[in-house]
């Protein structure tokens, strides 16, 4: 593989009339950290879901980690990108504990099945839910979980398969301001680790921006308004753009921040 991780030409999905992504050409390589930003009915999940392949473009070509999708085994291509969603961890079965929630990552499942895990897998698993602060709730069922906690299960999870690409749908939705700021400082030390795989996070807010994020990609209404190094794409007037309302961008400590002009 070469160092590109993602690409899309001409990417669209429609579902009936409704055209959901228009022509979305975007490429990401190794290395780079993206956040992908816009405002509610962007096309931001959307495009996700094709990186994650849990979903096939309409029309256009998507290449993931080397492969082009349409033209290989998704199943085969999953445990090399980690995916952590609310969609997705509502497919985890009734009852499952978090342990096995993690456990399923390495194979890209929601449920444990009739895989092989190896003693090397479960201690993965229980060194990642360490790193993430949630060890003690191994044992514990999924569901019963606070939001916080979910989300953390979650990206350990995405991570258990040691992916080449990490994709990660809002991770600081519907988390308190405590639970928000930890979690950022989580991927703040994920992306500046030397291993650390290419990611994508999806958010609506710049505030929820790791420190170790490289670059960033703007949407509207489908279509991506600009894409490249974050300190270049993430101004005012592209910000302003993106979200219909005029806009200040600000950043403080490696930290962004947005207001309204004036």
């Amino acid at each position: 593989m070469t160092g590109e991780v993602l690409r899309f030409e001409g990417v669209k999905v429609r579902r009936g009339p409704k055209t959901i992504l228009e022509h979305v050409d975007w490429t990401a390589n190794e290395g780079q950290h993206w956040v992908l930003l816009g405002p509610n009915g962007a096309g931001k999940t959307t495009l996700l879901r094709i990186a994650a392949t849990h979903l096939h473009p309409t029309a256009g070509a998507a290449w993931l980690l080397g492969e082009k999708l349409g033209r290989v085994d998704v199943f085969e291509l999953r445990p090399r990108i980690g995916f952590a969603s609310v969609a997705l961890a509502e497919r985890f079965g009734p009852g499952v504990k978090v342990a096995d929630a993690v456990l399923t990552g390495a194979y890209g499942h929601t449920r444990v099945w009739n895989e092989v895990y190896e003693e090397a897998d479960r201690a993965r698993a229980a060194d990642l839910m360490r790193a993430f602060g949630v060890g003690h709730l191994a044992d514990r069922v999924f569901s019963t979980l606070s939001e916080g906690e979910r989300k953390r299960v979650q990206i350990a999870r995405a991570l258990m398969s040691d992916p080449e690409m990490l994709l990660l749908d809002e991770p600081s939705a519907g988390l308190d301001l405590g639970g928000r700021e930890q979690l950022i400082a989580a991927l703040d030390e994920l992306a500046a680790a030397p291993t650390a795989p290419a990611m994508v996070l999806v958010t609506h807010h710049v505030e929820e921006i790791p420190t170790g994020f490289t670059h960033a990609a703007l949407m509207k209404e489908g279509s991506l308004v600009a894409a490249g190094p974050i300190d270049t794409t993430l101004v005012d007037a592209n910000l302003s753009e993106a979200f219909g309302v005029p806009l200040t961008v600000g950043r403080q400590d490696g930290r962004w921040s947005a207001r309204l002009s004036g």
